[in-house]
Order: C-alpha cells, then structure tokens, then sequence
C-alpha cells in the first residue's frame, strides 16, 4: 500500500496562458490543490473554466506555442514536473500519470487491433517480450470485462462504452499512480455511465491509484470522489473534503452551482440559474473573477483578488466574505 502520510500531488500557483496575435488567454490561474496516494479529487466547474486544461499542463501537454506554464510548480513524488525534459516526461506518462479523454475514439488508433494497442503502452515502460505484453494486454482487457477472444478486434467494432473500457485498460496497463479522467463518462448514456464509473472505483481500489476526476456532473463527484475543488476562471474557488463540501458549500458559485441542481424532495416550480457568463479568459475582470456575477460581492470584490482561506480544517476558501472572519462560521 502507498505511504498516505504524504501529498502524491502538490501544484502551487499553476498558471498556463496561450500567447494569440489578439491577445493572452489566461485559462489556469494561481491554482493550488494537492492529492494523498490513492485518493480521489473531482475537478468542478463550468465549460470554460480550465479544468482539462489544468489537466494537459500536469502531463505537460499543453501545446506550446501558443500555450506555456508561465508559473507555478506540480511536484509529482517530490520532483517538479514543469522542470523534467521532454525525455523524462515521457518516462512519467503512462507509467506514473495516465490519462483517459473524453472521446476514446480519438484516444485510439483505428487501423490497429486494441490489443496491440495495450500492448504498445506495456513495452514502452515495462522489459516484457512481445509475446508478454500481448498476454497482459489480453489480461487487462478480461479485467475492464472484454473477453479475450474480441482483443483482435478493432476499435470501430466496439460500441462506446466498450471503447471507453479499452481507453481505461491502457490507462491502467502500467499500473500508474495517478490517473487523470477528463469527463471520461460524457459520450455514453446514463446506464453505460453508470457501470463504466463503478468499473472505475473497483480498479481504482484494485490498482491503488489516485485519480483526477475531472466533470461538470455533481452526482458523478458524490459517486467516485473523496474531495472536491471547485474551479471558476481557472483557478480553486473551493477545495474541501466531499462531505464538508456537500454538508457546508462556502463560496457563493459553489452555492450557486447547488442551487441549479434538481431536488426531488422540494415541489419546485424552478431552478435558479446562476446569472450571467463564464468571464473571457482573454479578458478577466479585476479583483475576484466571479464578482459581477455574484449576489453577494462587496466593494472590494472588484478590485482585490481574494487570497486563499481555511474556513474548517482541509476546507479552503477563495472569497472576501470570509476575511477577518471567525473561521468556524462564515457566511452560509
């Protein structure tokens, strides 16, 4: 078992921007958040809010130019990964981080069989003969449940869901310790969703991986989840703890995003919308990026950027109602 003593995952003001000819677009800003061995953290926020993108810079994907880590560090076992080489980097994808895309048919090659494909991930990282990384391709295959006599096939002979659990097969192929899962769910109807997420807790377990969960879906958070960072304009609002954060949401879009979500046990002739837009990230606004669409911004939510606090203990808190506050209460 890992050492959960310590953070597998430590990023520190994260901030990716793309360089374009009318201007920088700053997608991830200041970000903070940290993840234990085997833990499980849901990225949470609108479209637009920096979350896959989040993710790209922790593998070093973001295609540079235009995009570039222009500060910030993400300490991955104690190393910096923006300072490895390119050649190192590639050592850590897929043998220590992998990562499952929304859209496996773009994730896979469709002229070449999937088990092969496994197999290509296992021979990279792994000193196995050929004839060993067909054997444990097939057998990873059997364990996201595709019978071995269908590893020959191609991907367009699987339906969605069964492309989705060859994606999470090569994913898993090395046994990394981080696992990054961007909407992987989004493609596939609610009862594919649904056993393809608990396929995915099972080998989380199995595996003893930590994992980035990265959605907008708060009931897929409550489902596979252990804590929770809520992200608006590309950065952390909110990191908590997912039953403090579901008990005890503290920052208004938090709150906000609770208040668009169905009750079924409240007749409720509507929902409440949160008003307004995601900001332009070539065009944030000054002070905190969430103030001109928030019911409860002072006056000095437009010009300050609210800096970082513990309102319960490992309940973290980005917003100017809590400043100066007795941290055991806060606003509700």
């Amino acid at each position: 078992m890992a050492d959960n003593t310590k953070n597998l995952l430590e990023i520190n003001d994260l901030s990716i921007h793309f360089y374009l000819e009318n201007g920088i677009v700053k997608a991830v800003n200041n970000l903070n958040f940290y993840l234990k061995p085997g833990e499980t953290i849901g990225l949470v926020g609108e479209t637009g809010a920096g979350k896959t993108t989040t993710a790209l810079g922790l593998m070093r994907l973001v295609q540079s130019p235009p995009g570039m880590i222009v500060n910030g560090s993400v300490n991955f076992e104690g190393r910096n990964l923006v300072d490895l080489s390119e050649a190192e980097m590639r050592d850590v994808r897929g043998s220590q981080i992998s990562m499952i895309f929304q859209d496996p048919m773009t994730s896979l090659n469709p002229v070449i069989p999937v088990r092969d494909q496994i197999a290509e991930v296992i021979l990279l990282h792994e000193s196995l003969s050929a004839k060993e990384a067909i054997e444990k391709a097939e057998e990873m295959l059997e364990k996201v449940g595709i019978q071995k006599e269908r590893s020959k096939e191609y991907p367009h002979q699987f339906s969605g869901g069964m492309r989705q659990r060859v994606v999470i097969a090569i994913a898993l192929a090395c046994n990394p310790k981080l696992l990054i899962a961007d909407e992987p769910t989004t493609a596939l109807d609610v009862t594919i969703q649904a056993q393809v997420l608990e396929l995915m807790k099972e080998l989380r377990v199995e595996f003893d991986t930590a994992m980035i969960m990265i959605t907008h879906d708060l009931g897929i958070v409550a489902e596979i989840c252990d804590k929770v960072a809520i992200m608006y304009a590309g950065t952390v609002v909110e990191l908590a703890d997912k039953y403090e954060l579901f008990k005890n949401p503290k920052h208004p879009y938090t709150l906000g995003l609770f208040a668009c979500i169905p009750d079924v046990e409240k007749d409720k002739a509507e929902l409440k919308p949160i008003k307004g837009l995601m900001p332009d990230p070539m065009h944030l606004p000054e002070g905190c990026p969430f103030h001109p669409r928030c019911e409860q911004a002072i006056e000095k939510c437009k010009t300050v950027v609210p800096e970082r606090l513990e309102v319960n203990e490992g309940h973290y808190v980005n917003c100017h109602l809590f400043d100066g506050q007795d941290m055991k209460g806060g606003v509700q």
